[in-house]
């Protein structure tokens, strides 16, 4: 009798050992770093091979060891319950069930899974040996299984293809971004350029330009001295070149060209024809996504490009340092104008341009404006408020309040910007105007 209380107990102990390795196996290879994998196996790790051969199986892997965790679980509890009804007669049912309950879900679940959590990649690769061979014997039991289970679901129009993915790559990084960021991990600054990064497909040409209202052009049918003033007048080292109106852009002269042309008419103005010096201006549809308007941009070894409309009207202008710095964010050097289009206030407020772009300013104080029907903050308030407002006049949305601060006819060129709960801590009246209403209060 007590040989076999004793091979009983050792059992059920043995059962509970091998439910725990079930338990902590299955977290480790689903909490494991991809990315950490086949950097290992790049490296010649085998063992990191076989846990990536693992993941790409993943429903084969998980059906194995839940089925496997099932059955020791099960045995373990059946075990113990013949084994407290010879003990505690039919009151141990009752023993049995509260004793295997505490036990499974404090040694066999939480604490196996609570350490695999904490070392996830070298738990993987410690167990992957010994679930080959698991996934192996038991894949016919869990080919049946997946067979059934999708079946059933399909009865109830739930989608199980083999391809189906609830996020994309991309989806996937910067929710792992977010989420590091949130925990400390990432700098808000890294966070930004990573985001900035992984924003290139999903953004056109047309949401970061420079407008053609704050292009810097100059009027080719000026003298040659005139252009060459005003050209030493720009921080910028490539200028379009306009004839009748602004929009009609001629050529793109180039600072350095125009250098080397003075250097060869040994500073004799009149010798120099700006309109030789110039380029054929490449023109880009603003539907462009930066993404290929990057590949472009080295592809052709060109760095400034002319946006233009459906209609062929130029909307405005756009380089290669444009794209990077919606990846880096603002490059400045020496010759560059302190940026004062975005002011950040103490209160907690935003004095801004109109010409802003909402990305911009988000990135700029970790706010969360939409910007899916307007690109500009200006943009952003008249879409809202279904009108052009006059200074003085606010408006609350989003969670916002925007107050005009200044309008140069029918723009709105400065705005402050102040998120309700800072306006609430301020004392000020939050109002109840709402974007659908355009409704507004008087400053």
């Amino acid at each position: 009798m007590t040989l076999a209380l004793g091979l009983t107990l050792g059992a059920i102990v043995g059962l509970l050992i091998v439910s725990a390795f079930f338990s902590g196996s299955e977290t480790a290879l689903t909490a494991a770093s991809r990315a950490r994998m086949h950097a290992l196996e790049d490296d010649g790790s085998a063992r990191a091979g076989l846990v990536n051969r693992l993941l790409d199986s993943r429903e084969r892997l998980i059906g194995a060891l839940l089925l496997g965790n099932n059955l020791v679980n099960i045995a373990a509890s059946a075990l113990t319950t013949s084994l407290f009804l010879s003990v505690f007669g039919d009151a141990g049912v009752a023993y049995a069930t509260l004793v295997m309950t505490a036990v499974v879900v404090v040694f066999a679940e939480v604490l196996p899974k609570t350490y695999a959590i904490l070392n996830a990649d070298r738990m993987a690769l410690a167990v992957a040996p010994v679930l080959k061979v698991l996934v192996a014997l038991l894949a016919p039991v869990t080919a049946a299984l997946q067979f059934l289970v999708r079946h059933t679901l399909r009865l109830f129009g739930a989608n199980i293809d083999d391809d189906a993915e609830v996020l994309s790559a991309h989806e996937e990084i910067r929710g792992a971004i977010e989420l590091h960021h949130k925990e400390g991990g990432v700098v808000k600054g890294d966070r930004d350029m990573l985001g900035g990064v992984l924003d290139l497909r999903d953004l056109d040409v047309s949401d970061i330009m420079v407008h053609r209202t704050k292009m810097v052009a100059i009027d080719a049918n000026l003298s040659p001295g005139e252009i060459i003033d005003q050209a030493l007048q720009s921080s910028h080292t490539r200028i379009p070149l306009w004839k009748g109106e602004r929009e009609e852009i001629v050529g793109i002269l180039h600072a350095r060209t125009l250098l080397q042309a003075l250097r060869d008419s040994k500073g004799d103005v009149g010798k120099i024809d700006v309109m030789a010096l110039a380029t054929k201006p490449w023109f880009v549809p603003d539907t462009t996504t930066l993404k290929a308007q990057l590949a472009a941009f080295l592809k052709r070894k060109n760095h400034f490009a002319i946006v233009v409309d459906e209609y062929g009207e130029v909307m405005g202008l756009l380089t290669l340092e444009d794209i990077i710095e919606e990846i880096v964010g603002d490059i400045t050097d020496e010759t560059d104008v302190a940026a004062t289009d975005a002011q950040p206030q103490s209160d907690g407020s935003l004095i801004v341009e109109g010409l802003v772009p909402i990305r911009d300013v988000n990135r700029l104080m970790d706010w969360d404006l939409p910007d899916e029907e307007a690109t500009t903050i200006a943009g952003l308030v008249i879409h809202e408020a279904q009108t052009i407002p006059n200074p003085g006049q606010t408006f609350n949305f989003h969670d916002f309040r925007f107050e005009v601060l200044r309008r140069q006819r029918n723009r709105i060129t400065r705005l402050r910007v102040v998120p309700l709960k800072s306006a609430n801590r301020n004392g000020e009246d939050s109002g109840t105007a709402g974007a659908s209403a355009a409704a507004k209060t008087a400053s």
